[in-house]
């Protein structure tokens, strides 16, 4: 696969050009969680960049290891370049590698930098092996005399990938080790950081130095302590040749590990997945930047293996564990991200068993009648505070068995979906139970914020949504009725019976409760605080129309649609509140307390394209081509901004709609595809 997303350079120096290039990101990872991030520009700006971020056993969770190389090429006539850049504390930034930069591209969604240096040509790549705490930095001659020789030089402070820049060892603490042009970084109480370089006369030359002051800028405007200093052991010197690649290989790993594939090997084993991978999708996805969606899909779906003994439990009865990271940089898995994303992700794509064992992963984890709203950091136990992230469970269960067929998984499971019903009647965690009198479900809990409108601050809690919100009622019914279904098909005809007096009481009331005829659309939540209904615009409501079993009567859906689409819609997703109300923000900016309060405010998710897409072609099933028209914009517009060939997790609503918030996030790539296919498949269907 060539790549559609290729970013052409030719540096003039000017301002704008420079910020461009300092926004532009890119991401590897390697199917555990782990990563390697940066800028285009070779430029760190935030504390999560980095060659190699690991991801380690528990209850460690993921390092830091490799921070930054700084690369010279020295050519025949004895003059040298730099490549890449760096920012340091006052305002001098760096961009030497600037000049010479002339193409960015996704080369089968890998990130490749192609520079011209004295009449030279060099490309440089980076991979990670694929369930191997390794990366790949890899250097071409493409044209030009040479050999030419190539110094690069490590810098490293191990800590957390989320910690403080300061924290961890300083940065002279660390020990190292030299064998055999092997090289050994050992501090705290990880595994080492092991480098070698492959390539023609390698060598490594001992030489300390320390990088103090160095600016992160992003960090910077999140309000977030933003400067660091890295330790360098010395450099590694390599002649690079044509028609000889040079690849430094860093790595968490056992040496036996690291050298049972030649970078050659490596290179072309990890193409070969993601060959397999664009082969297994859907085949209304083998097009265009589709394609790149599919292959940033690949970066969500990893194995947990900090959770071991989960992990060992499940093997040892012939299954695996699978979970879905909800962003990068900083999230971990969470229940209500993995149960919206598990169909794009996995269905779509092709991945029906890792979809089985995600679900499984899950299952696992029910307490309480509650799949976990997430597992913090390095932790093998989640949390259980959300009120939908269950019965997105019981959504996400649908769509697999209908697309796999697996009938096996439900009668698996079925105890436990009883189970869950039943602990939301009788009453569960957090407030979460079904009001005798009405038949609908209600939650709450002043410590919390359940719904996925979810931002905290300290006891802040922005949208608390304590009472009958929207959409859990909206997912609340849908989920009675799936289980009527799956009690027929099961022949447990009682069982159906209760499910549908449940689901038609339900939705007898929230006809009546949520419908607000002055306004044309649906209430975001009845009994509230104090009992009173909230009557704020926000796209919450869509999930009536949206789900397979829509609650709302369908004399309402087009004004409700169109009310959303007056107020909510923008050319990257959903506002999450509409601008009239005296709470919106239309920046999402700023310190932490800043950015929580828009959040949910105002704040454009673009996750919600898929709620909105649904709804619209149950409205209007004839405008399939809109839709199509309005997915190839978006994904025109965005996959070559902010993270090269992925979604971001927020927008602005309003200006430039500057992305924002995680650089790749798992619900905005999944309910992009999952629309994709929707819309291409229905109008292949009307052909």
């Amino acid at each position: 696969m060539k790549s559609d997303i290729v970013i052409r350079t030719n540096w003039t120096g000017d301002p704008d050009e420079q910020e461009a290039l300092l926004k532009h990101e890119w991401l590897v990872t390697n199917g555990l969680g782990s990563y390697a991030s940066g800028t285009i520009s070779g430029v760190p700006t935030r504390r999560f960049h980095s060659f190699l971020t690991a991801s380690l056993s528990d209850p460690q969770g993921r390092y830091v290891m490799l921070n930054q190389l700084s690369e010279l090429v020295r050519f025949p006539d004895g003059s040298s370049q730099k490549i890449g850049g760096i920012e340091l504390a006052g305002g001098a930034l760096d961009l030497h590698g600037m000049s010479s930069l002339r193409e960015f591209r996704l080369e089968s969604g890998l990130p490749v930098w192609r520079y011209e240096l004295a009449g030279h040509v060099i490309e440089k790549w980076i991979l990670m092996p694929y369930m191997s705490n390794t990366v790949h930095v890899g250097y071409r001659l493409v044209s030009g005399t040479g050999p030419v020789r190539l110094k690069i030089r490590v810098a490293v402070h191990f800590r957390r990938h989320d910690a403080s820049l300061n924290e961890g060892l300083p940065v002279e603490s660390y020990d190292l080790q030299a064998l055999a042009g092997r090289l050994e970084i050992h501090g705290l109480s990880i595994p080492p950081l092991r480098l070698y370089v492959n390539g023609e006369n390698p060598a490594f030359t001992i030489e300390t130095k320390r990088f103090s002051d160095i600016l992160y800028r992003i960090e910077e405007q999140r309000g977030y302590e933003a400067q660091g200093n890295l330790w360098s052991p010395g450099y590694f010197r390599v002649d690079l040749a044509a028609g000889k690649d040079v690849t430094l290989i860093a790595s968490a790993e056992s040496w036996e590990s690291i050298l049972a594939l030649s970078p050659a090997e490596a290179f072309q084993a990890e193409l070969e997945r993601r060959r397999r991978l664009l082969a297994a999708a859907r085949p209304e996805l083998d097009i265009g930047l589709a394609k790149q969606l599919v292959l940033a899909a690949d970066q969500f779906i990893i194995a947990p293996i900090e959770r071991i003994a989960e992990t060992t439990r499940v093997r040892a009865t012939g299954g695996d564990v699978r979970t879905i990271i909800a962003g990068y940089h900083w999230f971990t898995d969470w229940g209500r991200d993995t149960m919206i994303s598990l169909e794009g992700l996995t269905l779509t794509t092709g991945r029906h068993i890792e979809a089985g064992h995600i679900l499984r992963t899950f299952a696992h984890y029910l307490r309480d009648g509650l799949i976990p709203n997430m597992f913090p950091e390095g932790e093998s136990e989640g949390v259980y505070y959300t009120a939908d992230a269950t019965l997105w469970f019981f959504h996400a269960l649908d769509r697999y068995i209908e697309i796999t067929g697996d009938r096996g998984m439900l009668k698996e499971l079925l105890h436990k979906l009883l189970d869950i019903i039943d602990h939301h009647i009788q009453g569960t965690r957090f407030g979460i139970h079904r009001d005798a009198d009405d038949g609908l479900l209600i939650q709450g809990d002043p410590r919390y914020a359940l719904t996925w409108m979810d931002a905290k601050l300290g006891d802040w809690v922005v949208t608390p949504r304590r009472g009958k919100a929207v959409e859990i009622n909206a997912l609340w019914y849908n989920a009675l009725r799936i289980m009527e279904k799956w009690m027929n098909e099961e022949n447990q005809h009682s069982h159906a019976i209760e499910m549908a007096k449940f689901a038609d009481a339900a939705r007898l009331s929230f006809n009546q409760r949520f419908w607000n005829a002055q306004a044309g659309c649906l209430y975001d939540l009845v009994d509230g605080e104090n009992g009173q209904d909230d009557p704020a615009c926000r796209p919450n409501q869509l999930f009536s129309i949206a789900l397979s079993y829509p609650v709302l009567d369908q004399e309402h859906w087009q004004a409700v649609f169109q009310t959303v689409k007056d107020k909510l819609l923008t050319p990257v997703g959903l506002r999450t509140l509409s601008p009239d109300h005296p709470d919106y923000k239309a920046d999402y900016h700023g310190d932490l307390r800043t950015r929580d309060a828009a959040y949910h405010q105002g704040t454009v998710w673009p996750w919600l394209i898929g709620p909105y897409v649904d709804a619209w072609l149950r409205v209007y099933p004839e405008q399939r081509k809109d839709v199509r028209d309005f997915l190839d914009r978006l994904l025109e517009r965005h996959l070559h901004e902010a993270c090269i060939g992925s979604v971001s997790e927020v927008f602005d609503a309003e200006g430039l709609y500057a992305p924002r918030g995680c650089i790749a996030q798992a619900w905005s790539v999944a309910e992009i595809l999952r629309s994709w296919v929707k819309v291409t498949e229905d109008h292949n269907r009307s052909e």
